[in-house]
């Protein structure tokens, strides 16, 4: 799982959005750290699609441009509920073990997940 695919299923909550507009938006999502290249954004919406959690709504000219929206399906809703679970429960986990230094520190030797060895 990458950061991309929740990323895009998050900006498509807000309605349908084009191909630039949810670039924008996973870099706000983001805080700036992720700009992907424009040919790995569509390679990952085309996956999208294919996988039924986003589709295609309509498309517009702008300033001669053709603007292709998409827009999350109920399976893309589902898909992104389980994943922001996963994350959150992956994030939890992490912070527990970075503890308040912001890094693994404190935790040499403890077996954050309650796993023994």
């Amino acid at each position: 799982m990458t950061f991309l695919r929740p990323a895009l299923l998050t900006s498509l909550l807000a309605g349908p959005q084009h191909g630039y507009g949810l670039l924008r938006d996973v870099e706000t999502l983001s805080d700036g750290r992720v700009s992907p290249p424009v040919g790995s954004l569509y390679r990952v919406i085309d996956a999208l699609v294919r996988d039924g959690l986003i589709a295609e709504d309509h498309d517009e000219i702008v300033d001669g441009r053709r603007r292709r929206y998409y827009r999350l399906t109920p399976a893309g809703r589902v898909e992104l509920a389980d994943t922001a679970e996963l994350m959150s429960s992956v994030a939890k986990v992490a912070k527990k073990g970075l503890g308040a230094h912001g890094d693994a520190s404190g935790v040499a030797g403890v077996h954050l997940l309650g796993a023994s060895s």
